[in-house]
């Protein structure tokens, strides 16, 4: 683990992370095709997030709503790493995380706006994407409560894989969270399970400077050098730079595959920085225009971008072509999201127990798994039928 500055020292004006920036190291090429893959997934989920902005604005989306501009390396490039077999959980800035792991910008959209189209029918909002068929648990409202969630995955996957099947555990869970969870008692409880355990989950801190208005080093100890909190439970702890999707896909793609390989957990401290505030309705005056500035310059599109323009994998027409697509992309999920009709009184009592319980009707399928045309009305129902609490238990 990369050494770091005393935690005496003051940071420079734009360290937000609280140590000394470490230098950049070059990384073993990918195809062309994959990288402007990635890129295109990146400027998808940028001008997703831009447009959430413009509809929360319009009043078009209501309660919280997080976006995720400026940290869209960290979700394409640790999605990337990973198998598909392996399960993801997130905390409640999770649209990026959701258009990765390969959600459709219509139903990340539709339940922005709380139309049933949406992946959870219009019922969990901003905070709560979920995606079964692309093992996506969720994002999670309450701050550290997806991290044992996160663990309780690896372990249910190592569980099957070793128990059940009789063979090796061959997957890893990523876990999610933001720098201000770090205190969450949730945190240090999963984390001591999993290194007592040995159970595959990378937990991965999307340490961005600042929590909930709160520059890190108010709120955490060791900010500068957040490793040692992995350290702590014996627990392989690694910095990697997030503002490089290069970066973030080796280096994660070696700790996985570790993490796989020895079936132990890891803590990754990704840095990295949100060009917007924590949530829509933050002003941001607690930093500068100036340190904003300085982490624009270096917007993880624009450097990959770069890159791939100077090795001549990108031309000039290319990339207004990729910026066409997506934007009619996005476009046309908020004209589907406006046309979707809102979650039904009837709907409404769906998914509030996995069986008929009363007057509640179950669970369904949400339209993007095809399920939810197929579901009876509440008026087909009949109650008499409906299995008691006794039974459910």
């Amino acid at each position: 683990m990369t050494s770091l500055s005393d935690p005496s020292a003051p940071a420079r004006p734009f360290d937000v992370h609280g140590g000394s920036e470490r230098p950049r190291k070059t990384y073993p090429e990918v195809p062309a095709a994959t990288a402007i893959g990635w890129l295109r997934q990146m400027y998808l989920i940028r001008e997703f997030e831009t447009r959430c902005m413009q509809s929360y604005q319009d009043k078009k989306i209501g309660g919280f709503c997080h976006v995720y501009i400026g940290q869209e390396a960290v979700a394409v490039g640790c999605t990337a790493a990973v198998q598909h077999a392996d399960p993801i959980v997130t905390a409640y800035r999770d649209h990026g995380h959701a258009l990765a792991r390969g959600m459709s910008a219509r139903a990340c959209m539709a339940e922005m706006f709380g139309k049933v189209g949406g992946c959870a029918k219009g019922k969990g909002g901003s905070m709560h994407m979920f995606d079964r068929a692309n093992n996506l648990f969720g994002g999670h409202g309450i701050v550290g409560a997806q991290i044992p969630l996160g663990v309780g995955l690896a372990f249910a996957a190592k569980y099957e894989d070793e128990v059940i099947k009789g063979g090796r555990s061959s997957r890893v869970a990523l876990a999610f969270l933001g720098d201000g969870a770090l205190n969450q008692g949730a945190f240090h409880e999963a984390m001591n399970l999993a290194g007592l355990l040995d159970i595959p989950c990378v937990v991965i801190c999307e340490n961005n400077g600042y929590s909930m208005g709160t520059h890190i080093a108010r709120g955490t100890t060791m900010a500068h050098r957040l490793g040692v909190k992995g350290a702590a439970y014996g627990i392989d702890s690694y910095e990697v730079d997030g503002m490089d999707v290069l970066a973030v896909y080796h280096e994660m793609h070696e700790i996985c595959e570790t993490a796989r390989r020895t079936s132990r957990p890891a803590f990754v401290d990704m840095r990295c920085y949100r060009f917007k505030g924590h949530s829509m309705s933050d002003p941001r005056k607690y930093r500068g225009r100036e340190e904003e500035e300085h982490w624009e310059a270096d917007d993880p599109i624009q450097r990959l971008r770069t890159h791939l323009q100077s090795r001549g994998e990108l031309t000039e027409d290319s990339w207004k072509q990729m910026v066409k697509e997506v934007r009619a992309e996005v476009r046309e999920s908020v004209e589907w999201s406006e046309a979707s009709p809102a979650p039904s009184r009837e709907e409404l009592m769906r998914d509030v127990f996995m069986e008929r319980w009363g007057p509640y009707t179950g669970s369904s399928q949400p339209e993007m798994l095809g399920g939810a045309e197929n579901v009876p009305s509440f008026e087909a129902i009949d109650p008499s039928k409906a299995r008691t609490p006794g039974e459910l238990a």
